[in-house]
Parts: structure tokens; C-alpha cells; sequence
């Protein structure tokens, strides 16, 4: 029942005062329903959905706001019998990939500044969160903007990517996942000299100083970690602690790190949700097994809450002192 109000409309077809809200307004009015697919199709805790929510709708306040200064701009030139004059215009379709991870935030995000410049968009978001894609298109639609102007395709990866990249309609592409694919679609963009923005994977380590204030390291090295269970691009890939406060930051951190709940999303207490996937659990799995085979570290598995079967995995503490 609470996707069909999400998506519904009236017995005539005409459109009711919801339809002509702002879309920032519908996604905030619609915020429980939507937070709910997310946990559903994603995984991560209801709570973490329901700030995804808020975040991906400050993107559509954002640039909303923004559209009302797309001015054009008197430059001093450098000669003085010359006037220098800036005029914005639209670059014309873009096309869209965005990720699992943040199905609901990454779209309005990219779709949000195309809108408000006066792009169409097409989107192809992740098979794994299909459903959140459609609900913010067809809450785009209760909003107002007109049929075609936002696109979402399913299908074959690959394909679709191809097809965007082809095209000579598609002036620019956005891309949010990894590195390997990022580069496949700047060398694509060349034939058609399109415009790209890529936010792709990092590599990047949390470091804990001798000087640090404990508390604050441990609360900071926790969120950069375990947010989404580990699923986000800008995720700390390992902790680096100075030696003057490494047992007592490991102790610390161990702690903290036992009293996040694994389960379900739905679950009040989950602090840890499933993987996305089978590949996701093997990976995280196969990579325990390499650094403790291989390099000598100590491993931990510790936490609570636990679901023998499905996506889960208990958080495990991988160390490695350097004293």
C-alpha cells in the first residue's frame, strides 16, 4: 500500500495539488515511504535511508535555488575598447550512470543541476535499486517537470553505456563508480568530444596522530569506515595509528566497533546492514583470508545481531602493530 500512494493518482487522471508540489517538497512529504524502498532494495538501516533522503533532497533544493542565478557575466577586459560578455546555456542531454550504494542522493544530484541549467536528462541507475529510480522519476513527473525531460533506462550495462557514448544528442556524462569503468567512459567521450564529470574509487587511509583527542578519533575513524557497512566510495580502505596511541585507540575502537549491531535494516537496532550481493560478500571474505594467510595480521571478528543466512558478515578488526 505505501508504494501505491507513493506513485498513485486520482480516479479522473487529473492532476491533484500533490502533482503541482516542488519536487523537494514531494520527496520531504514522501520521505518514510522512500527510506523504506531504500532499506528494502540496498540494505542499509532505515536510519541511514531516511538521511539519505534528506540529503539527496537538498541537492534538488539546492540547485533549484540555484537556477534563479544562471546569469551571464560582464568580464573587465583586458583592452579597454572591448567588453567581454559570458552567456550560460544548457550543454544539451546528459546522461546519467549512478551507483547502488546511494541510489535515491546520486541521482538527484546529478539530475538536480541538469534540470535547473535546462538539460534533459537520461538516467541509468543500478539494476540493484531499480525501484528508487522510478520513485524519484515519478515524483519528478507529480512535480511538474515535463515527460521526457527525465529518462530512466534498464537493461544491459554495457550496452547502454555504449549507446550514450555514441550518441551525438548526449553532450555530456556523468559517472559515479569505479575507476575502471570511469576510464572506459572518458576514452568513449572522445569521439564525441562530450563533456564528462567522474567521481570514481579512492584508496584512502584514516590516520590517527599521538596527539589526537581519543574520543573524537574513534567516533571519526568509525563513521569514515562503516557508514552503508563499508559501501561508499569515500570509505577509509585502513587506519594508520601512531605508536604513542595505538593500544589505546585499538582498544577504543574495538569497543565501539562490538556494539554495532549486523541484521536487518528494518531492524531499529541495526547499525550494520547486509552486503549488496553475493560478489560483495565473497570479496569482503576473500580479502580476511588473504591479510591474515599473507601478511600476518591479527584478526578480530567481533559484534552482535547476527543473521546466519543472507548477505551478512560480522565486523572484523584486521591489525597489525608496527612496534
Amino acid at each position: 500500500m505505501w508504494l501505491l500512494r507513493l506513485v498513485g493518482e486520482d480516479k479522473t487522471g487529473i492532476q491533484t495539488s500533490r502533482r503541482r508540489q516542488d519536487r523537494y517538497d514531494l520527496i520531504i512529504s514522501h520521505k518514510e515511504d522512500l527510506a523504506l524502498l531504500i532499506t528494502l532494495e540496498q540494505g542499509k538501516p532505515l536510519k541511514e535511508s531516511l538521511g539519505e533522503v534528506n540529503y539527496g533532497a537538498s541537492f534538488i533544493e539546492f540547485f533549484a535555488e540555484e537556477a534563479k542565478r544562471i546569469y551571464g557575466d560582464i568580464i573587465p577586459p583586458t583592452i579597454d575598447d572591448r567588453r567581454l560578455l559570458v552567456l550560460k546555456q544548457p550543454v544539451g542531454v546528459v546522461g546519467a550512470i549512478t551507483p547502488w550504494n546511494f541510489p535515491l542522493a546520486m541521482i538527484t544530484r546529478k539530475v538536480g543541476p541538469a534540470l535547473a541549467s535546462g538539460c534533459t536528462a537520461v538516467v541509468k541507475p543500478s539494476e540493484y535499486t531499480p525501484l528508487t529510480a522510478l520513485a524519484a522519476a515519478e515524483l519528478a513527473l507529480q512535480a511538474g517537470i515535463s515527460p521526457g525531460a527525465l529518462n530512466i533506462v534498464f537493461g544491459n550495462a554495457p550496452d547502454i553505456g555504449d549507446s550514450l557514448l555514441e550518441s551525438t544528442q548526449v553532450r555530456k556524462i556523468t559517472f559515479t563508480g569505479s575507476t575502471a569503468v570511469g576510464k572506459k567512459l572518458m576514452a568513449g567521450s572522445a569521439s564525441t568530444v562530450k563533456k564528462i564529470s567522474l567521481e570514481l574509487g579512492g584508496n584512502a587511509p584514516c590516520i590517527v596522530f599521538d596527539d589526537a583527542d581519543l574520543d573524537v578519533a574513534v567516533k571519526g575513524s568509525l563513521a569514515a569506515k562503516f557508514r552503508n557497512s563499508g559501501q561508499t566510495c569515500v570509505c577509509a580502505n585502513r587506519i594508520l595509528v601512531q605508536e604513542g596511541i595505538y593500544d589505546k585507540f585499538a582498544s577504543a575502537f574495538a569497543k565501539a566497533v562490538q556494539a554495532l549491531e549486523v541484521g536487518n535494516g528494518l531492524i531499529e537496532t541495526t547499525v550494520q546492514g547486509p552486503l549488496i550481493n553475493e560478489a560483495a560478500l565473497e570479496k569482503v571474505e576473500s580479502l580476511v583470508k588473504d591479510a591474515t594467510g599473507k601478511r600476518l595480521l591479527t584478526k578480530k571478528i567481533i559484534g552482535k545481531g547476527y543473521e546466519s543466512e543472507g548477505l551478512y558478515i560480522l565486523n572484523t578488526l584486521l591489525s597489525n602493530s608496527f612496534t
